[in-house]
């Protein structure tokens, strides 16, 4: 262990030794491809765990499918009315329409 603790010491004085641009190049070829192998890792085993729960996306998905298949009542397209654009209507001082001389 004495020996991985001395090599990580001289290769952090050696980045450390480094001017900006070489620096911020090493630590971005070590640090995405770690950062990315740690965020696979733990979304791997968030599914896993999730999934022994059971509270996975693919379990859910296919809930939401057969209540929707099971479910008979549908809106009536009668009584909803579509909404009103937002700027149609009524100015901010007068009700009733704008006028043609505020447009």
């Amino acid at each position: 262990m004495h020996h991985v603790a001395g090599w990580w010491d001289g290769f952090e004085l050696w980045v450390a030794g480094l001017p900006f641009i070489p620096q911020f190049a090493v630590v971005l070829v070590g640090a995405v491809p770690v950062s990315f192998l740690i965020a696979c890792l733990l979304d791997r085993g968030l599914r896993i765990v999730l999934r022994l729960l059971g509270r996975d996306r693919s379990a859910a998905e296919t809930d939401l499918a057969a209540a929707d298949a099971a479910s008979e009542i549908e809106p009536d397209g009668a009584t909803l009315a579509p909404p009103e654009p937002a700027l149609a209507g009524a100015s901010m001082h007068t009700p009733g329409p704008m006028s043609k001389e505020a447009i």
